[in-house]
């Protein structure tokens, strides 16, 4: 038998601090405290994050039938006492990482079809973004289960905020590949895009990544490197690649932490001395369009900042 929890059955995809517990939102904290299921990377350093917030995580008892039908059992769990809940395994928090996905996720979507709640969060974060779960929303997609996200801190978006780079168009690239080779190709195959980039590294690879960067992307590009955002030691460092590469040589700090590497696309930091090579383009877009839909068009086709071609397409009509 089955039976439900209060909340609507759902997967709720958590979001939780990348550093600072402040950023905790109250929504999540609800939501995490109601559901009868907390699906996690890590059971441990989850644990320590839910405990801090007062939040239990022996309080559900999820058991199997003998035919393997999962369901909760909310009378014995309240009767029981922890450390029986403990000895038993009954725990609220289950681990989903990559390794045992293809186990978990069957279990989990039968949860919820039986009208059970179940969270996911990531260690740090928004899940899916560079964390398992992917697999765990599209088969709750496939077998028709609502999702719901429960928003929250993002250290890409985290990032671009403070990165003083075109934000309109970017791209999360996340972390590279680990190796040299590997590395290099999917840099070479990224030189060409004009929108702005966000990359993951982690501190062991820094140095190398970075400088694989300005080899590939040149040494002027623009950059903002950010470290252990929210948390006391922040480090937000605008500069071009070439610059930040000795930056982070200079100081073994910087090659601590979470990292965040924020990159200009290859036209955004094009000087408006050279915007003239586009005046044949825009010249014609002027012959047919308005020009704020002349600088919109020419921004897709260039890649050129459109406030820059905006500028431009004034002093071409005035002439």
């Amino acid at each position: 038998m089955s039976s439900p929890t209060a909340m609507p059955a759902c997967l709720y995809i958590v979001a939780t601090p990348i550093g600072n517990l402040s950023d905790m939102t109250p929504h999540a904290i609800d939501v995490l405290k109601q559901v009868a299921i907390i699906a996690c990377e890590d059971t441990r350093t989850s644990g320590k994050l839910l405990s801090h917030f007062g939040i239990n995580t022996k309080a559900n008892k999820v058991e199997y039938s003998e035919e393997g039908t999962a369901y909760y059992n909310k009378h014995d769990a309240e009767n029981e006492s922890d450390g029986a809940a403990k000895q038993k395994g009954h725990h609220k928090l289950w681990a989903y990482h990559e390794h045992n996905s293809a186990i978990q996720t069957p279990k989990i979507i039968e949860m919820i079809q039986q009208g059970h709640s179940v969270a996911l969060i990531s260690d740090a974060g928004t899940p899916l973004i560079s964390d398992p779960g992917y697999q765990l929303v599209q088969a709750a997609h496939t077998a028709g289960v609502r999702v719901s996200p429960i928003i929250g801190a993002s250290a890409a978006i985290a990032a671009l905020s403070v990165a003083g780079l075109p934000s309109d168009r970017f791209s999360f690239i996340g972390f590279l590949a680990a190796k040299t080779h590997g590395r290099q190709k999917q840099l070479t195959a990224l030189n060409a895009r004009s929108e702005t980039l966000i990359f993951y590294e982690a501190p062991h690879r820094i140095v190398a990544s970075l400088e694989d960067m300005a080899a590939i992307f040149g040494p002027e590009r623009e950059v903002t490197f950010c470290r252990e955002l929210t948390k006391t030691f922040e480090t937000v460092h605008k500069s071009t690649l070439g610059e930040l590469v000795e930056f982070v040589k200079a100081d073994d700090n910087q090659q601590r932490g979470e990292i965040v590497v924020v990159v200009a696309g290859v036209n955004a930091a094009q000087d408006d001395d050279d915007i003239g090579i586009h005046d044949k383009l825009l010249q014609r877009l002027l012959e047919d369009l308005s020009v704020k839909k002349a600088a919109a068009l020419a921004a897709d086709i260039t890649g050129v900042k459109k406030n820059a071609l905006y500028q431009r397409l004034l002093e071409l009509q005035a002439e």
